[in-house]
């Protein structure tokens, strides 16, 4: 069994502001205990912005992505250290390793960073994985590592997906943890997209990169760092536990869904979305709007008008197409474009999250 944790920046240090040592020795004394019962585990961990800020006596966050970077680049080290330092005490060795998004897009890089990660693996080695945030200028303005998390699980052939969360888990209007999610749809109302002082991701984060996860038959779980990794190899957890999919992506939509690239962003209505969800392609009658540049053929990512990411497909029209027959229907859009179909993404070609 293969296990991957993923650990926010504030879960690495205290209330006080300090570097939460106590939770780091639980976490290597129960992954000793899981690897001496045979499950492997793998950190998927942020924190090199928060260590470089402390390593450098700041104050704050910069703002500034050249300073992000330089601060990343010491805070990395410091991370590393601190993981190095402590899972030694357990007889656990640590291994870096740092990736960039372009990895899950190229298949030589994917099938490189796979091989040494299991390589890592086969010698009872724990990787702990981050966003190469000194050169990855893109992950620093839009990526966290709830998604790292679920591409990491992807290449790896994950069977759980633990997120450690500051909010314990998924609340409900009460402010208890919901301790049981089947549909994901149906939880996101309860949804803030809320970012922390450190890290980007947020609940909105959390429960978009779950919803990717169960899709590709992964259960998943959201917890809080007092949880024990133990319990939940037991089928015990104080956080929410959210099922996979019965009917997860199959390859071919897999490969679109984790490895291409998206050009471009729709938006979609809510009849659109209800549509597709039953297994219908995407008409431009149900495009509220686009953004970016692409041509026919490129992928594009699908938002609600909640602005929550519900699928990814292959558009049969350009940007520019498109965003001329946003609304329209059947024999208009065909007259218009002078074509011989109206589906701006098809069945076939599209991934609903």
């Amino acid at each position: 069994m293969l296990l991957l944790a993923k650990i926010g920046s504030n879960l690495i240090q205290t209330r006080e502001g300090h570097i939460d040592l106590s939770f780091l020795s639980r976490l290597a004394m129960e992954i000793r205990s899981l690897k001496e019962r045979g499950i492997r585990t793998i950190l998927v961990s942020s924190g090199a912005v928060l260590c470089g800020v402390k390593k450098l006596g700041m104050k704050e966050r910069p703002k500034d992505i050249s300073l992000k970077q330089a601060i990343a680049g010491v805070g990395q080290a410091y991370l590393m250290h601190i993981y190095d330092m402590i899972f030694s005490n357990y007889g656990l060795v640590v291994a870096q390793a740092l990736l960039t998004s372009d990895i899950f897009r190229d298949k030589e890089k994917f099938r490189n960073a796979k091989n040494a990660l299991e390589s890592m693996l086969s010698l009872g080695i724990v990787p702990v994985i981050n966003e190469n945030d000194t050169v990855g200028i893109s992950e620093l303005l839009f990526g966290d590592n709830d998604f790292l998390a679920v591409y990491t699980a992807y290449m790896m052939g994950a069977n759980l997906m633990v997120i450690f969360s500051t909010a314990g888990g998924l609340l409900d209007e009460e402010g208890k943890i919901v301790p049981f999610v089947e549909d994901v749809d149906k939880v996101l109302s309860l949804v803030k997209g809320v970012n922390s002082e450190f890290g980007t991701g947020g609940m909105l984060s959390k429960i978009t990169a779950t919803r990717i996860a169960t899709r590709l038959g992964l259960p998943v779980i959201i917890t809080g760092k007092e949880d024990s990794l133990l319990d939940i190899i037991e089928g015990k957890t104080r956080g929410t536990y959210f099922k996979a999919s019965e009917k997860p992506l199959r390859e071919g939509k897999r490969v679109i869904a984790m490895m291409e690239e998206a050009k471009g962003a729709l938006y979609i209505d809510e009849g659109a979305y209800n549509a597709i969800r039953q297994g219908k392609s995407l008409l431009p009658a149900g495009i509220l709007k686009v953004e970016g540049t692409f041509q026919r053929g490129d992928v594009v990512v699908l938002y609600d008008k909640r602005g929550f990411l519900v699928g990814k497909g292959r558009a049969s029209f350009s940007s520019e197409e498109l965003s001329r027959i946003i609304g329209k229907k059947g024999e208009e859009v065909k007259k218009i474009l002078k074509t011989n179909f109206e589906e701006a993404i098809h069945a076939d070609k599209l991934v609903v999250f």
